[in-house]
């Protein structure tokens, strides 16, 4: 059997604060509800918006990290994989839960509206990005002007 692909992108907003729990075995995670919204023109071409919710899980020393510097309405994207899992619920009912396990979690700005967006992206210890050192190892004072960039 081939391999499969489980990937999700989401743009969107935090709903409530982060919450940051700790595992038995002391892992910590940070539980998410990010609401991403979508317009599109119904059958009388009038223009209508829908809002999808969903979870998503952060873990270990990122999900620390982001925890500190997350709220309600913070503006990120959010990489990751699909999880279902299934518990019984008080009645014997069989229910199933479907998160977003993210691996790479950018924050896109603040909420809504309020002003200039920030960018800036986790590394892979929780961390951000170091932002003296452009991505692919160059700089552009290597080439003096744009006259001198080799592509």
């Amino acid at each position: 059997m081939a391999d499969g692909l489980n990937r999700v992108m989401l743009l969107g907003n935090l709903g409530a604060d982060p919450e940051l729990r700790m595992t038995a075995s002391g892992q910590a995670v940070l539980k998410l509800r990010l609401a991403t919204s979508e317009s599109y023109l119904d059958r009388n071409r009038v223009r209508q918006e829908r809002t999808d919710w969903h979870s998503v899980v952060i873990w270990g020393k990122r999900a620390e990290a982001l925890a500190k510097i997350l709220a309600k309405g913070s503006r990120i994207f959010v990489e990751g994989g699909l999880r279902t899992s299934s518990y019984d619920d008080r009645e014997g009912n069989k229910r199933y839960r479907t998160e977003v396990v993210a691996n790479n979690v950018i924050l896109a700005g603040g909420a809504r509206g309020s002003g200039a967006p920030r960018a800036a992206a986790m590394d892979d210890f929780g961390g951000p990005e170091p932002p003296g050192e452009p991505p692919g190892g160059y700089d552009d004072a290597d080439y003096g002007s744009d006259d001198n960039i080799p592509f």
